[in-house]
């Protein structure tokens, strides 16, 4: 089995601190201290991190973290304070924090992975990064993702997961890689649910999980286009 996104940038970092347990795994997060030491150089040691953290200087998704183990995930947005600069956390041109040059530092992708009745004929959905909303909406299904305006969720555009849909690999050896899905296959037995991808050179039939659409007939975000 090819190894995944994390997996692959983890061995070039020399880890000596683990995420805190929180809404992401630990294999599909990275320690915010270890992000601001060795891929935005915005410190020389983990004391130092500590000591940005402690000041209140960093903001992850529009909420200001303090433990420089809080895990950072897929679509999570870093804003560091003092210099008013933002970055995204995808898998793009192998980096891991792609720039935010626009407006867009308020925004963020989350792709839903539970949608549950409750009382009161609403919906509850849970996201990729732990995140639930209450909603009264039932157009939206397992898969689809939703553009939402940070800290607080609120929907500004959905996105189906269907044949069309311009979407990133997020997992594999194909990570990082932007295309569009050619056909859905439903999963049956042991195989899962997985989505025919047509790339520039080629096309690839990836499992479900592991695709997450970003627009229609181009990405959302401008980050992906940069």
């Amino acid at each position: 089995m090819a190894p995944n996104f994390w997996q692959v940038k983890r061995k070039g970092f020399p880890f000596i601190l683990s995420a805190n347990p929180g809404p992401y795994a630990k294999d599909k997060c990275y320690p915010i201290g270890i992000l601001l030491r060795d891929v935005l150089h915005v410190c020389n040691s983990l004391h130092e991190a500590k000591r940005v953290m402690n000041s209140g200087l960093i903001q992850i998704d529009g909420v200001i973290r303090r433990d420089v183990h809080f895990g950072v995930g897929l679509m999570d947005v870093i804003n560091i304070i003092p210099n008013d600069e933002s970055y995204r956390l995808i898998p793009k041109d192998l980096n891991v924090l792609i720039p935010i040059k626009t407006k867009e530092k308020d925004n963020k992708l989350l792709k839903i992975t539970s949608k549950v009745s409750i009382k009161g004929n609403k919906l509850q959905y849970g996201f990729h990064d732990g995140k639930t909303l209450i909603s009264d909406n039932k157009q939206m299904n397992v898969g689809d993702v939703c553009l939402v305006k940070i800290p607080k969720i609120e929907i500004l555009d959905h996105i189906k997961f269907e044949t069309g849909s311009t979407v990133l690999v997020i997992q594999g050896e194909n990570a990082g890689k932007i295309g569009k899905i050619n056909e859905i296959k439903n999963g049956m037995f042991s195989l899962p649910k997985r989505a025919v991808v047509e790339f520039e050179e080629r096309s690839v039939e990836l499992p479900f999980g592991i695709v997450m659409p970003i627009g229609n007939d181009k990405p959302i975000l401008e980050v992906f286009n940069q």
